[in-house]
């Protein structure tokens, strides 16, 4: 037991009256059960009440007892581990790298819970990687009766209850593909110009296994860390930006110790495709968050729908970043079906304003199909969001089914997914 304190950024405060810390899988499932309303907590990296619930459960207790240790697998025939869901990427990697194996991709941080990334669909980037609930290959979660269950790829709810958006149950246990482990070389360009951007942008976001592009919408755009695997050709000049001579923070001023090296210096993967290291606070901290998941043949229409908007959104914004992810056959993945760009927001702690902003941004990226992220900060009631989900209402019925008398929801999920009902 416990008290639940708030999100990571300090952005919302849990209103949760119980924080359970359960010491095995029996104590969970009890716990479950029992619970008339409960949630899961990750790593607390969301920006809203996504997570929140009358009840909550932290899974971070079952890493280290003898009862549910975390017990990494690799299993190399198969191609894949399997571990505790409470794990953290960062702690992943540390495993998987002894193992001499990786992951296909990461998020910008290493510090984000697995099992919270995969329900929200949180992704890296690259014009051939999907987001990183692609990598699930079987889980298990106990769901509200109690019942400890496993899903894997090929069974017929598994695309459904992948990017489960928490409202299946306590996932307790992931499976993910892994491949040989690889080295990574990050080099950052500056001063992109717009028109180069506008001329080129397929070859920008292909010119590296990962690209992000950092703009605060100023008269050029101010980076674009390009990630290359070691096996591929760095490149050296990207159009009309300059190479980077020092290492840099993507929120331009910062002090870059927190991120990964750069200056095309090798690493390993788990090093290099992150922005930030473990150990250190990711990003500015004190944040909000938002973003927004397009077709990706509309992505310049969404730069040019947000450079419109500069004059408002500049003077809130600590930098904007433009990501690619691949297309995907999970019901709610913000990139089902369609090979998508990500336009994220990283805000400065201001709510209100942040809010007045993205009433009108929201509607202008709704014009070009815009999906947005599941964990962070965004305005689109339910009535808005299920229209952009072909597997919406199988979704909804998978919901039903597993957890018959709604333990898992809670306001958010309500709110943004399932609407009035």
């Amino acid at each position: 037991m416990g008290e639940a304190g708030g999100t990571w950024a300090g952005t919302y405060t849990y209103r949760a009256a119980t924080l359970h810390r359960p010491r095995s899988l029996p104590e969970l499932q009890e716990i479950v059960a029992a619970a008339p309303r409960v949630r899961v907590l990750g790593s607390r990296h969301s920006f809203t009440d996504i997570a929140d619930s009358a009840e909550l459960v932290s899974l971070e207790s079952l890493r280290t007892t003898e009862a549910l240790p975390a017990d990494v697998v690799v299993d190399r025939d198969a191609g894949t581990v399997s571990f505790g869901a409470g794990m953290k990427y960062g702690e992943l990697a540390e495993v998987l790298n002894d193992e001499g194996v990786a992951l296909a991709n990461l998020a910008s941080l290493p510090h984000i819970s697995v099992a919270g990334a995969v329900a929200t669909a949180t992704h890296g980037s690259g014009v051939g990687n999907g987001n990183l609930a692609t990598a699930v290959a079987a889980m298990e979660l106990v769901t509200s009766d109690g019942q400890l269950r496993r899903l894997a790829r090929g069974d017929a709810d598994f695309p459904g209850a992948v990017v489960n958006l928490g409202a299946l149950g306590a996932v307790t246990r992931l499976t993910l593909d892994v491949q040989p482990a690889y080295d990574v070389r990050q080099t950052v360009f500056e001063g992109l110009s717009w028109q180069a951007l506008a001329w080129h942008f397929e070859e920008i976001v292909s010119a590296g296994y990962s690209v992000s592009v950092f703009t605060t919408l100023r008269d050029a755009v101010d980076q674009v860390w390009v990630k290359s695997r070691s096996h591929e050709a760095a490149p050296e000049s990207l159009f009309d930006a300059r190479p980077a001579t020092v290492d840099r923070h993507p929120i331009l001023g910062l002090d870059p110790t927190p991120c990964t090296p750069q200056l095309g210096r090798p690493g390993p993967w788990s090093d290099r495709l992150p922005h930030f290291r473990m150990g250190f606070t990711p990003s500015a901290g004190e944040e909000i968050q938002s973003e927004y998941l397009l077709p990706r043949e509309h992505a310049l229409a969404a730069v040019d729908a947000v450079r419109q908007r500069a004059e408002r959104i500049a003077p809130l914004l600590q930098v904007c970043e433009i990501r690619t992810i691949a297309a995907d056959d999970l019901w709610m993945s913000t990139a089902y079906g369609r090979d998508s760009v990500g336009v994220h927001f990283t805000w400065k702690r201001e709510p209100a304003a942040v809010e007045e902003v993205l009433a009108d941004l929201e509607p202008a990226l709704a014009r070009l199909g815009a999906r947005p992220h599941w964990g962070k900060l965004f305005l689109a009631p339910a009535e808005q969001i299920a229209p952009l989900y072909e597997r919406y209402g199988a979704f909804v019925d998978l919901v039903q089914r597993l957890d018959p008398r709604g333990a898992f929801r809670n306001d958010w999920f309500e709110r943004h997914v399932l609407g009035p009902r």
